[in-house]
């Protein structure tokens, strides 16, 4: 055993890849998308460091091209789920007693890893799988999955360093034990970086896990089991069981040795999870850490003095990248009627120039969207916006499943600040805009406080500092991440900790130190030095 304290690396965001034309990146990820898009795979759960079959198959198809079939994946049900959480069991001893510089090092080496061999190939698997242009496959599937990896063991460090005080005559002090039991990662297919981090944030505290990665998103969640595969990770620390929410999910809330929840998906899905486990509760050996972010209704609030040409950038990008799938995205917008002429000018005009394809053509900046049952839930929005009287498309709502699942990008006008767009989570390329008069400046910030239940994140847009202070200040609880003349996406890992409240989740803050305080459990220890051998006190001395 070693006895010297050892200090993580300090950690730096990964530098993002340009990908211009005629850069090696670009042409070495070019062939690495030919490489998968040409072959079939077929994917395994991994149990115990085993890859483990089923039979019971379901496809990974590329939403931009639904005929291209990319791999087929074999499904876990019941029995499978009880193997994992055998697995995870038998794993717990070894890895939570592991030093905590040995499991460090594991992610640290995952991180190189991802960011030399694995990054063509983890960012090829989340554009064909999940419909990504390569910026936004770069920005998720390498550098925030490596920022997590080498960020959150610095911030464990951070955290086995905090340490009461001692009073004369003894020591204190506290261990961060792991929690008892095992974790249940559920993951969703927006972010490969989501999908790589819920598992392995507990796993790094020294739980052992089992992980759900989303249907949809099965395909890149096995290149991330191949790297942690040769970044050294034991078997049985992380267990991959893909299948439906009720073969996987319900057999895994009625053990009794869940100990936490690590989630990241729709608010019905969680508050269903967490209702189970309320009836539960008193089958369970601890009572379960749960954690989850939930989705948003995204806003971005534009005061007078706002900068049309910021105002215009911010909303496109915030509305539109990533065909609006991402739980921060843009969905709802407050324009004063002083600037709405100019700035609905220049918003239409700047919608008109985006392209929507193929991922392998890279001058595509949308894509499609992820599946059949998320094509025909927006375009049911989309068709309520159309027949409604409250409501005007002011561009795009064309949806075209033919090839692939591809809705234009739309901005709709409304005069109800309450409308159903303005309200309800859409996940899609769908943008609602409420024109309010100046003079209803309050009223306006009211119905963005109130119109919806989620907390995710939201923007302000203003030159006007006192502005500023006052809008911040109005809308302090309607968003977890919240910014100053800039879209409300794209939280960087130790930058700007990512989670919302209310509908939006548990704030537990992805990428900080504050989420891996969930999944220890602390215990105090008091050495006394020269222990009393006499029970009384001073006082009890006669007078």
């Amino acid at each position: 055993m070693h006895n010297a304290f050892f200090e993580v690396p300090f950690p730096r965001n990964e530098p993002i890849k340009g990908y211009i034309p005629d850069s090696p990146e670009r042409e070495s990820l070019k062939k690495q998308l030919q490489a998968q898009a040409g072959e079939q795979i077929e994917i395994p759960l991994f149990i115990g460091g085993q890859e483990v079959t089923t039979g019971n198959f379901a496809d990974c198809r590329m939403p931009h091209d639904h005929g291209r079939l990319l791999g087929r994946y074999h499904k876990g049900g019941h029995k499978e789920v009880a193997r994992a959480i055998k697995s995870a069991g038998e794993a717990f001893a070894a890895w939570s007693e592991m030093p905590w510089e040995a499991r460090a090092s594991i992610f640290l080496k995952a991180a190189d890893l991802l960011a030399g061999p694995y990054r063509d190939v983890l960012n090829a698997a989340t554009m064909l799988g999940q419909s990504k242009n390569v910026f936004q496959a770069e920005i998720d599937s390498a550098c925030e999955l490596i920022d997590f990896y080498r960020f959150n063991p610095y911030y464990m460090q951070q955290l086995y360093q905090q340490q009461p005080w001692s009073s004369p005559g003894c020591w204190n002090r506290v261990e961060h034990r792991p929690l008892e039991g095992f974790v249940f990662a559920v993951t969703p297919f927006n972010f490969t970086s989501i999908a790589g981090n819920l598992p392995t944030a507990p796993a790094l505290m020294g739980c052992t896990v089992v992980w759900k990665p989303a249907s949809s998103a099965v395909y890149s969640a096995y290149y991330i089991m191949q790297l942690l595969q040769e970044a050294g990770l034991p078997p049985g620390v992380i267990n991959m069981v893909p299948g439906s929410g009720g073969q996987v999910g319900n057999p895994v809330l009625a053990s009794p040795e869940l100990a936490g929840i690590h989630f990241t998906g729709s608010t019905a899905v969680f508050q269903g999870m967490w209702e189970t486990v309320g009836t539960n509760i008193k089958n369970y050996k601890t009572y379960p850490r749960i954690v989850g972010e939930t989705g948003g209704k995204d806003f971005i609030f534009a005061h007078a003095s706002a900068d049309p040409a910021a105002l215009v950038t911010a909303a496109v990008r915030g509305a539109f990248e990533y065909q609006g799938q991402k739980c921060s995205a843009a969905s709802r917008m407050f324009v004063p009627a002083s600037i709405w002429a100019g700035v609905k000018e220049r918003l239409l005009a700047e919608v008109t120039t985006i392209k929507m394809g193929d991922v392998r053509d890279f001058s595509n900046f949308m894509n499609a969207v992820i599946d059949k049952p998320a094509f025909e839930s927006i375009r049911e929005y989309i068709d309520y916006a159309k027949h409604s009287a409250d409501a005007t498309i002011l561009c795009g709502g064309r949806c075209d499943d033919s090839k692939g699942y591809f809705i234009e990008p739309t901005i709709v006008q409304t005069t109800d600040p309450k409308f159903k767009l303005i309200c309800e989570e859409i996940f899609g390329p769908v943008l609602t805009i409420f024109v309010y008069a100046d003079r209803d400046l309050e009223a306006a910030l009211d119905a963005c406080d109130t119109a919806s239940p989620y907390a995710l994140t939201g923007a302000v847009v203003a030159q006007d500092r006192g502005a500023v202070v006052k809008i911040a200040d109005r809308l302090r609880h309607t968003a977890g991440n919240f910014y100053i003349n800039d879209k409300p996406t794209g939280a960087v890992v130790g930058q700007q900790p990512f989670g919302g409240s209310r509908a939006s989740g548990t704030n537990d803050k992805a990428g900080s130190l504050f989420n891996l305080l969930r999944w220890i459990s602390q215990r105090t220890i008091k050495e006394t030095f020269v222990p009393p051998t006499d029970y009384r006190y001073p006082f009890l001395r006669a007078e």
